[in-house]
């Protein structure tokens, strides 16, 4: 029986593990792929305080592994696959068998949302991608096209800005919703080209991404725009498959908390993308794995 157990090692989890090893506390952390989450995705963190030069996705998650493993925080490649929350003490299903603690930090986060239009699951990883830092090389000199209207959107889009000939920047209102020196800086960029009011209906292509079908919202006029692939920032669904029905959700379906952390059931706590909030970034995130493990560790003093 452990005290804690954290589920997921992105900036949130691997904080909460830090906090909560230098604590002393009996706790691992438990995630299915490679530490980091979305954040080893980013090219470059700029927003993030203390790098004023910005510090690449990588090297600034590595930093954050190397130094909760420096405090004795055990990181374990295990999958989770469900929750028992009905007893004082909480069961973590595994692929490996169930684990138990008093306590528990979900910091599982979100994968990107897709369009859900023809073609898209076709045509994955055959020019639909979900990440310019994994695949903007391979369109050197080519067209591509950039689905969404917000931060990452348009961080995406001056990145591959490096790679590609031209960018289109395919947005369904008549601004961005990024901030404002991000707007600044793709409106300056002279191989991106937004396109307004427009939203994607169709991708083409069969052994390959070939075109885009599009659709104007306010004339719904229709054309086709020739491009080698697309790239799809809309946004994030929360891992939360697995607690559905456990933990009270909001209506996207992502984890209620009180300022705590603390979801609907007593000594469960979520942190990061996972929680509903109005901000997702990575020093967000990192307050929240923080604030977790702290609640977690006044939890266990109360005699839970």
């Amino acid at each position: 029986m452990r005290d804690v157990i954290i589920v997921g090692a992105g900036p949130a989890g691997l904080t909460a593990g830090l906090y909560a090893a230098r604590a002393r506390l009996d706790v691992v952390l438990f995630e299915k792929m490679s530490p980091g989450g979305q954040v080893l995705l980013t090219d470059i963190v700029e927003n993030y305080p203390g790098f004023p030069d910005g510090i690449s996705g990588f090297e600034l998650m590595d930093r954050m592994k190397r130094q909760a493993e420096g405090f004795g925080l055990p990181i374990e490649m295990t999958e989770v696959v469900g929750f028992k929350f009905a007893s004082e003490n909480k069961t973590v299903i595994t692929d490996r068998g169930d684990e138990q603690a008093r306590a528990v930090i979900l910091a599982c986060g979100a994968n990107p949302r897709k369009l859900g239009i023809p073609g898209e699951q076709l045509l994955t990883g055959k020019g639909v991608s979900y990440c310019a830092t994994c695949d903007g090389p391979f369109y050197r000199d080519q067209v591509v096209a950039v689905v969404g209207g917000g931060d990452t959107a348009v961080e995406e889009a001056l990145f591959l800005t490096k790679f590609a000939a031209r960018v289109y920047l395919i947005h369904r209102r008549d601004r961005l919703r990024a901030t404002k020196i991000l707007q600044e800086r793709v409106m300056a960029n002279e191989k991106v080209q937004i396109i307004w009011d427009t939203i994607p209906l169709k991708i083409l292509g069969e052994n390959g991404v070939e075109a885009i079908e599009l659709k104007n919202v306010k004339s719904s006029e229709t054309r086709v725009l020739n491009v080698h692939g697309v790239f799809i920032f809309i946004g994030y669904e929360p891992n939360t498959q697995s607690v559905k029905g456990l933990l009270d959700l909001d209506e996207f379906g992502f984890i209620k908390t009180n300022a705590e952390m603390q979801t609907s059931v007593v000594g469960v706590f979520a942190a990061g993308d996972i929680r509903s909030k109005n901000l997702r970034q990575i020093s967000t995130a990192i307050g929240e794995g923080a604030t977790a493990a702290f609640a977690a560790e006044k939890y266990l003093e109360s005699g839970a």
